[in-house]
């Protein structure tokens, strides 16, 4: 089920030793544990190691990954005032719901266009629609999907994560977005929390605070979704996972709001979930190998970069547009 899974090292310089290739991995992940590299520069960190030397430790990259986020997710709330994380996540509201409708629906059309496999399509569809590497986690013991149909929708939203995080920012000040439009824009068409945290961090403060609350919201649409899914193709409701941290994530905005002595220690939570913000997607770059590019065909490929394209422009055209922004 795991995409990173590989029996040699994936990247060009295999006459490297295992000990050389981990030395390599340990201090360049030391690096992105500094404030100094920045979201981007992780990412971009990641991805050489990947194409270069390989990620040693591979087999564990997935679980950490997804615990880190998680962490980092919940760290963040300690930075945040109830009130206007309200006030955010009841602004995207309406979209997020009509969003994560059309964008399911277009992408299994698309899919069926474009002859994808069926529950890939789906798996891709829900993705897009919800949040990316957690929602199809959710959804693919639900429909009883396969490890080569799993890996090949995780490979298309991961690389479509790393590019977003890249040329969202640059976008957004093209198009003169302010920081909560910025932030609602990522939420809505970003997959994956950890890009748009990282891609809303670089906007500012304003934009990341609506882009994490909005996109956690979004998240918690993983739990219908996933049983209706199960209903139509009659698998488990035992199987749907219900993403607790995000409540975890709401008892820390809650502190933070309502217990005036967390003040002190509060900027050192954030700090601290920025850098574990930095190490995910620096792990979510050394995690895509020469063999997770290979791995992906041209219709899977080609469905989630179009639904990716339709669903960013029809959002950024929203939230540019409408009243409540």
């Amino acid at each position: 089920m795991d995409i990173y899974r590989t029996r040699k090292a994936d990247g060009v310089l295999l006459s490297l030793s295992t000990k050389s290739r981990k030395w390599i991995f340990i201090g360049a992940l030391g690096l992105c544990s500094t404030p100094y590299l920045g979201s981007v520069g992780a990412l971009l960190l990641g991805l050489g190691i990947a194409q270069l030397s390989g990620h040693p430790y591979v087999h564990l990259n997935h679980r950490v990954t997804s615990w880190l986020l998680q962490a980092s997710v919940v760290g963040l709330g300690f930075g945040m005032n109830l009130h206007s994380a309200v006030e955010a996540g009841a602004s995207g509201a309406l979209l997020t719901v009509g969003s994560i409708a059309l964008t399911l629906g277009f992408g299994l059309l698309l899919g069926r266009l474009l002859r994808v496999e069926t529950k890939t399509s789906f798996l891709i569809s829900g993705g897009t629609a919800i949040c990316g590497g957690s929602a199809i986690a959710a959804l693919s013991p639900v429909i009883g999907a396969k490890e080569k149909q799993i890996s090949l929708a995780l490979g298309c939203v991961f690389i479509l994560n790393a590019l977003a995080l890249i040329i969202f920012p640059f976008l957004g000040h093209y198009f003169a977005l302010s920081q909560e439009q910025f932030g609602l824009w990522c939420a809505l068409a970003i997959h994956d929390t950890s890009s748009v945290v990282g891609a809303a961090g670089i906007y500012g403060p304003k934009a990341l605070e609506v882009a994490t609350t909005v996109k956690l919201a979004r998240a918690l649409w993983i739990i219908p979704v996933a049983c209706i899914s199960a209903i139509c193709v009659g698998g488990k409701l035992r199987e749907v996972r219900i993403p607790y941290f995000i409540g975890l994530f709401v008892v820390a905005v809650l502190v933070h709001t309502y217990c005036p002595a967390w003040d002190v220690l509060a900027p050192y939570a954030t700090s601290l979930a920025h850098i574990g913000m930095q190490l995910t997607l620096f792990l979510i770059g050394a995690g895509l190998g020469r063999n997770v590019w290979k791995s992906i065909g041209w219709s899977p490929l080609l469905q989630a970069v179009l639904l990716w394209v339709f669903i960013s422009g029809l959002s950024l055209y929203l939230v540019q547009t409408m009243a409540f922004i």
